[in-house]
């Protein structure tokens, strides 16, 4: 169920494990299109990608070479666990029929966000979550002779597509509800954010609720109102964020987190289900440093969701431990990381903790182009145990969180990071990388707190 993200990664390496007449795949997509990534979504609207096709990683014809009996714009309705069957509804012609399964794949995805406000359903109002979406909007910028943005939300989401309006042309506001853009870091971090998103031309509307999205006498958004100013729009990009999408799962039943995402063992299968496997943005997820179940709509976590899932339903064992959290992001030329838990995140979990800042580049000083970055670094009082990482700056700054995201899941400790031998030249880092500067700073700060 499912056929994008870590939907289909499950059947196709199921076949690679058994062959067609071992066992027989249904797959049903209530879309047009399948196996395509929608991470990519924000910069084919920029047009850093040029073409749509160039996200399709498989089509359904290729699917179905490799004996999937994929069924397109086909919707799963109900989910019949005692009688073992879905019953599916064809969007094209409206035909129903119940499908029988031994082994059941659950991958709906997550929904955007969408708040329950006048005008949110105009014309020129857009949600980004599937290439549909994506042509949508485009047809949309194509056919509107204003040029003014409004992004709504200033999440992963919110920023890229700010990112891809502004290399569209089009003057950029974004309303955001929190202090700062990009609530996955700690605010400081966040400012420097949004003075970059600034300096980019963006106008950033901080500590915003929107209250209506009003529309001209031809029905189409004109606005974007809070309650205290109107910011005005030819179009408007949803970025608020996304939720599991569990409806078929609730109504069958199935357990659910406190944050509305469907509950697996190790192996992906639902919690007391032997025969339903779940997997991809419908799911919660183990955070390993908290221990405490998050919901991470990310497209790394999908598809390995999948090839785990495959791998069992094929007659293999796999598992999937859990997660760090590590995320990256960019606004034009600004690369953004993060890996492990904010201050609000430890402090939630018990910890008692240090935090340091340092400011670098990422390469030698004197070398040309070396950019700035900032790296800010939690480490837990008294053991010295890496907590997070949080990296804003130029090129090459955000996949450094990388070494934090092997640090973190290795368990070790700042003083342990320290001794890392990270690869040098002056074309790549500074003698001493950023990343290994901040753990010096943070050993300081433990042995110095932990007295």
């Amino acid at each position: 169920m499912g056929g994008a993200g870590g939907a289909l990664p499950p059947p196709s390496q199921a076949r690679r494990m058994r062959g067609p007449d071992e066992l027989e795949i249904v797959a049903f997509e209530r879309g047009h299109f399948s196996s395509y990534s929608a991470c990519g979504i924000p910069y084919w609207v920029g047009g850093d990608v040029p073409e749509r096709d160039r996200l399709i990683a498989r089509s359904p014809a290729e699917h179905r070479e490799r004996a999937i009996d994929l069924r397109m714009r086909t919707e799963v309705t109900e989910i019949d666990l005692p009688g073992n069957r879905v019953r599916s509804l064809d969007l094209e012609t409206g035909a129903q029929e119940w499908t029988s399964y031994d082994k059941l794949v659950i991958a709906t995805g997550a929904r955007p966000i969408r708040p329950d406000l006048p005008g949110v359903d105009a014309p020129g109002v857009h949600g980004v979550q599937t290439l549909d979406d994506g042509q949508a909007l485009l047809d949309t910028l194509a056919s509107t002779e204003g040029r003014r943005a409004v992004v709504v939300g200033a999440g992963y989401i919110g920023v890229e597509m700010a990112e891809a309006l502004i290399n569209r042309g089009y003057e950029v506001t974004v309303v955001n509800r929190g202090k700062e853009p990009m609530s996955t870091l700690d605010p400081d971090m966040g400012r420097l954010v949004h003075t970059a998103m600034e300096n980019l031309g963006i106008t950033m509307v901080n500590d915003a609720e929107i209250t209506e999205l009003r529309t001209g006498e031809d029905g189409r958004v004109r606005a974007v109102a809070t309650e205290d100013a109107e910011y005005p729009a030819d179009v408007v990009v949803l970025g608020i964020g996304v939720r599991p999408e569990t409806t078929l799962a609730r109504a069958a039943e199935l357990p659910l987190g406190d944050h509305g995402g469907l509950l697996t063992d190790l192996a992906m299968r639902v919690r007391g289900h032997e025969n339903v496997w779940a997997g991809g943005d419908c799911v919660e997820v183990l955070d390993l440093l908290s221990g405490r179940e998050r919901h991470i709509a990310l497209g790394t976590h999908a598809n390995k969701h999948g090839q785990v899932i495959g791998t069992n339903v094929g007659g293999g064992y796999a598992t999937f431990p859990g997660v760090v959290g590590t995320a990256v992001s960019k606004v034009c030329d600004l690369e953004i990381a993060r890996t492990g838990l904010r201050e609000k995140d430890a402090h939630r979990a018990g910890l008692r903790f240090e935090t340091v800042t340092i400011e670098s580049t990422s390469r030698a000083g004197y070398y040309p182009d070396a950019d700035p970055m900032t790296v800010k670094m939690l480490a837990e009082r008294r053991t010295g145990r890496l907590l997070g990482v949080q990296i804003v700056g130029g090129e090459g700054a955000a996949k450094r969180v990388d070494i934090a995201a092997v640090a973190l899941t290795a368990g070790m400790t700042v003083e342990q990071m320290t001794s890392l031998d990270l690869g040098y030249a002056p074309p790549f880092s500074p003698v001493w990388d950023p990343i290994l500067v901040a753990a010096r700073k943070a050993v300081t700060a433990v042995r110095k707190n932990s007295g």
